[in-house]
């Protein structure tokens, strides 16, 4: 189950459960599509891997499975991970 995290790990954007601009690796780690595309050059600077949209969940779920409230945010900065 993905936890929807709500915010961008770089910029600290808002990225409420509905956002079509969240990008996901495959960790999960999250990021705006601002970031992930012009910051981090569609590299996350956490495992290397690529990006991917992340799947909005229906209203009607968000109820049982609730998005996180634990917000993630890259206190050294941001920048690609170096291959």
């Amino acid at each position: 189950m993905l936890k929807l995290r709500p915010n961008c790990e770089c910029c600290d954007k808002d990225l409420p459960p509905q956002a079509i601009d969240a990008m996901i690796c495959t960790f999960e780690c999250t990021f705006c599509a601002d970031c992930a595309e012009n910051v981090l050059l569609g590299s996350c600077p956490n495992c290397g891997g690529n990006f991917s949209p992340r799947p909005i969940r229906p209203e009607t779920l968000l109820a049982k499975y609730p998005a996180s409230a634990n917000r993630v945010l890259k206190t050294e900065g941001c920048t690609p991970k170096a291959a």
